[in-house]
Formats: C-alpha cells, structure tokens, sequence
C-alpha cells in the first residue's frame, strides 16, 4: 500500500500493479480498492494500475466537511503520485466522478466510463430529491445498516426479500463500515437522478476522447443514459458489451479498456 496526500491533507490509500501508462480506478458506492484488483491484474499486463480506496473507505482518511471538490483533489494528488497524467476509468457513481475530475482540467487524456447511474427519462422511477438528506439523516442516527438497505432499495432496486438475505450475509457488516459514504455518491451525482435530460453545457470542457460503456444485460435506463450522455459529450464513443450487466466480467471489461486507451 502506498498512499497520496490530497490537497486538504487527506492520506488516499492506493495499490500500483504493473508497469506502463497509468490507469487509475473509480470505483462507484460501496467500493474499495480490494475489489479493483481483479481487473488491475489484468490491465496490470501493459499498464500501471492505481486502485484506490476513495476518502472515507478502507485505509483512506475522510477530512470533513465533504465535498465533491475534495474527491477531484484526490485523484489529482493520485495523478501527482504517479507521474503527472493518467488515464481514468470509473464504474457507476465513480464514472460521474471521474467525469467531473475530467470537466475540472486535471491531467486525464483518455477517460472510460462504465454505466454512470443518472437518471434521463421515465424508464425508471426518478431518486428523492431527499435522498442525500435521508442517509445523513440516518448515518448521524446510528442507522448504518437501515442506510445499506434504503440505498439498495432507492437506487439500485433490490428487492425487499433480498435486503433482508443481504442483511444476514457476511458482507453486510463491511458495507456498513463505509455506508456514511453513500451520501458522498448521491452529492457525486449532483440531482441527476430525477428523470430529466441531461443539461447540455455541464461537460463542455471535456474534449478528450471519452469511451462510455454499458452492458447489454443492463435495464434499459441506465443504457438509455450512455447512450445519451455519449452523445452529449464533444468526442466520445458507446461501447455495449454484450450480455454484461453493471457488474461486467473483468475479462470482457479490460480488453475494451486496452483497447481505448491504446489508442492514446
């Protein structure tokens, strides 16, 4: 473990595999940098991985107050780190986040983007705009597991009967560890989950090429997002990796991600 000190002195907690161009990985809600590793053994082939533990998860430190600008930061530390630029790719939530480090000017040549969870038309039922309110509300309550699960039933659409087979897994206790952070996404998402289309001037200043991908086994609101987001953006391109869902094998993922950023 290494670790890259932000901005506003926050240790961020990273793995580096391989050796070659840098990639550094986003990952969405919930996730920590153990659970990147499969895919950076893979892309570890041609390349250096960073897989990092995002602020208030695993060995990272979380300075308060939250903000997204301090998320952006910590990948510009990460990319200070490792060498001054450095290819981004980020799942779900992370893909929002790592498009807004994009907008922000941080060094990113190549950006890939897997499934970011805005919301753009009535496919599906559009998140509260209470939504982040309600998880602080229950996080200061001592409501750790009763946030796990209104994330899952709100966001991801577990069913009922499944939260409570979830609740008794081992796994549960791990997500509560880091479930305050789920307020984090929701702000990451910036109340683009309401059903609306996506406004047109946010990302104008990414102008690098941009691979936005989804899975072919997906709902079809979340590949209605890529497809409009990709189209949004000034020099991007949609990829849909056949009979993947939003969990997509590493082994389908990372040749599509070599792919792209070779091409860099």
């Amino acid at each position: 473990m290494e670790t890259a000190i932000s901005k506003d002195g926050t240790a961020i907690a990273y793995e580096r595999t391989g050796e070659g161009p840098v990639i550094i990985l986003v990952s969405g809600a919930l996730g920590e940098r153990s659970a990147a590793l499969p895919l950076a053994t893979i892309l570890g082939k041609r390349y250096t991985v960073i897989a990092y533990d995002r602020r208030g998860r695993g060995d990272s430190g979380d300075t308060l107050p939250y903000a997204v600008e301090r998320e952006i930061e910590d990948i510009e530390a990460l990319i200070r780190s490792t060498g001054g630029s450095a290819f981004l790719y980020g799942h779900s939530s992370g893909a929002a986040l790592a498009l807004e480090a994009s907008a922000s000017g941080l060094a990113i040549p190549r950006l890939a983007l897997y499934e970011p969870p805005y919301i753009v038309d009535s496919s599906r039922e559009r998140v509260s705009p209470e939504y982040v309110d309600h998880l602080n509300e229950l996080i200061a309550s001592g409501q750790r597991g009763d946030a796990v699960e209104y994330f899952m039933a709100s966001m991801v659409n577990v069913p009922v009967d499944m939260i409570a087979q979830m609740r008794s897994s081992p796994m549960w206790s791990s997500m509560e560890k880091i479930a305050h952070t789920l307020a984090y996404d929701g702000m990451i998402m910036g109340g683009l989950m309401s059903g609306k289309p996506l406004p047109a001037r946010r990302w104008s200043s990414v102008t690098q090429p941009v691979l936005v991908m989804d899975g072919g086994a997906s709902p079809a609101w979340i590949r209605h997002t890529a497809n409009e987001l990709s189209s949004l953006l000034q020099n991007a391109t949609h990829l849909t990796l056949e009979n993947q869902t939003h969990a997509a094998d590493e082994k389908v993922l990372a040749p599509a991600l070599e792919e792209f950023f070779e091409a860099g």
